[in-house]
């Protein structure tokens, strides 16, 4: 009885041939779940680099909404 018996080897093949058996209906469906979470996972990604950089640009700006120093001043002393 070596390694290379027979038996054992018919016996693997039986083995695996069966466990892809059992696989093969699960696979297509667990593949198009894969490549689904990487097409989200993508997004995400490019919606989260968005973001950041659009955050950034804002915080670089001045706020439009707060009034200027100069112009605050000008009308304050009355001229126009």
């Amino acid at each position: 009885m070596g390694p290379h018996d027979t038996a054992n080897m018919v016996k693997k093949a039986v083995g695996v041939a069966g466990g892809a058996a059992l696989l093969a209906p699960v696979a297509p469906p667990l593949l198009h779940g894969l490549a689904g979470l990487a097409v989200v996972g993508l997004g995400v990604f490019t919606a989260g680099s968005l973001v950041f950089k659009a955050a950034e640009a804002f915080q670089g700006m001045e706020n439009p909404l707060k009034p200027k120093e100069r112009a605050r001043r000008s009308n304050e002393s009355g001229i126009a």
